[in-house]
């Protein structure tokens, strides 16, 4: 056979991948069928091991800088080439499932060992990475492994941030045995690819099996504090009120009036509200709460964040309530490489699957992977768009669907010898 002319023949061991997804989802598996698998712990460490073992079973070479991401090669003809990657995380949520990031190192594995049982040789190095603590439910930054290795934020950053016992990133790598000796970035890519579950009920909803990512949205994170003044509940006048939490909820209401203006991919959301004194009888002197806005492109968001802080002043003044807000974190939306793009719509096509655009509302590794090389994402659907939930599932069949279109979209890179 013409391996070249054959390539459309080409499927990976859907049997196989799940088999491993299983067997990974072991390591700190819950009663409610999730994982809890907290990045550094001993679990973590188990984890890893595991994977590391089934790459070095495959014929691949292991690489871990010094904040613990791990590379698991395997060469190339010309192995001068910048490799073409593939991954994501092992690391879970408190209460987590057995697909979010593992699907996509996991399937990344399951690429190399298709190639080996078709003894298919690349001219590019293929690589397999995993990435430190992308999760952040232990240690913040979320997305740790991948920000320190694209220069978001320092090696020494990340060693000294702490968990809630006090313990740091840098003394659970080592004691972990993943404090590797490569410094982070110095690890040349020359595209990277993400498989991963779509976390969000689009796909389903469309009955499509796979989504072409062609970017992640941008997002905004603030604190808002609204303070008025306690009093009994009883005497005070409604006129005559400084209420804190109904000034505060004219303003989360706001902001979701705000992302319904700005649809498709306006997003904007309350999450976390703390009231004081949190009294059925006293009117509230003070609430904190989170602001979190999204959307696809620049303008957008910024459009959003002005007219966010014009009704914030509006409101200022027309209560004379003291009103504070601080944007606490920002990350750009990020648009993939169109000819990374491209290679999963071509894939995708070749493959016969049914298909959509997808722009990604959360965000993963790839986005830092994209600031030092062309990358792109494949998403299949989840049962009920539920993620960061032990009850977090996808069906096999689409898994193995993401799985064979990464498999086309690395070879196109990569390209067969």
């Amino acid at each position: 056979m013409n391996r070249r002319s054959g390539m459309t023949d080409m499927r990976i061991n859907g049997d196989r991948l799940w088999a491993a997804l299983m067997e990974l989802a072991q390591i700190g598996a819950t009663a409610k069928g999730g994982v809890k698998r907290l990045a550094l712990t001993d679990l973590d460490k188990q984890g890893r091991d595991l994977v590391v073992g089934w790459a070095r079973d495959a014929g691949m070479s292991i690489t871990i800088d010094q904040i613990g991401n791990v590379f698991m090669r395997r060469d190339g003809t010309n192995n001068a080439l910048p490799p073409v990657m593939t991954g994501s995380h092992i690391d879970t949520q408190p209460t987590g499932g057995k697909f979010d990031g593992n699907y996509g190192v996991l399937a990344g594995l399951e690429v190399v060992r298709t190639l080996n049982d078709l003894q298919i040789k690349t001219e590019a190095p293929i690589e397999v990475a995993f990435w430190t603590n992308e999760e952040g439910s232990r240690f913040v930054p979320v997305m740790m492994g991948s920000g320190v290795f694209c220069g978001a934020f320092s090696l020494e950053t990340a060693y000294a941030a702490k968990d809630t016992e006090g313990k740091t990133v840098g003394e659970e790598l080592a004691r972990i045995g993943y404090k590797g000796d490569q410094v982070p970035g110095d690890h040349p890519i020359g595209a990277y690819f993400e498989t991963h579950i779509e976390q969000g009920p689009v796909l389903e909803d469309a009955d499509k099996v796979i989504g072409v990512v062609p970017a992640v949205m941008g997002l905004s994170w603030y604190d808002c504090v609204v303070n008025g003044m306690e009093a009994h509940a009883g005497p005070t006048p409604m006129g005559l009120r400084k209420d804190a939490l109904q000034v505060s909820t004219k303003i989360m209401q706001e902001v979701v009036a705000i992302a319904n203006r700005y649809p498709p991919y306006g997003r904007g959301t309350v999450g976390m509200v703390q009231v004081f004194p949190n009294s059925r009888n006293v009117i509230p002197g003070e609430v904190k709460f989170s602001i979190d806005l999204r959307n696809v492109n620049d303008e957008l968001l910024n459009t959003m964040h002005e007219e966010m802080l014009a009704f914030i002043e509006k409101t200022r003044v027309e209560t004379g309530l003291a009103i504070s807000i601080e944007r606490v974190s920002y990350y750009p939306p990020c648009p993939f490489h169109p000819e990374c793009v491209d290679a999963v719509r071509s894939a995708t096509a070749k493959l016969g699957y049914s298909t959509m655009d997808v722009v990604s509302g959360a965000g993963h590794d790839a986005i830092y992977a994209a600031r030092l090389a062309p990358a792109g994402m494949i998403f299949v659907p989840c049962k009920d768009g539920i993620s960061h939930n032990e009850i977090e599932d996808a069906k096999s069949e689409h898994l193995e669907a993401g799985c064979n279109v990464l498999l086309h979209a690395m070879l196109e890179r990569a390209r067969i010898v």
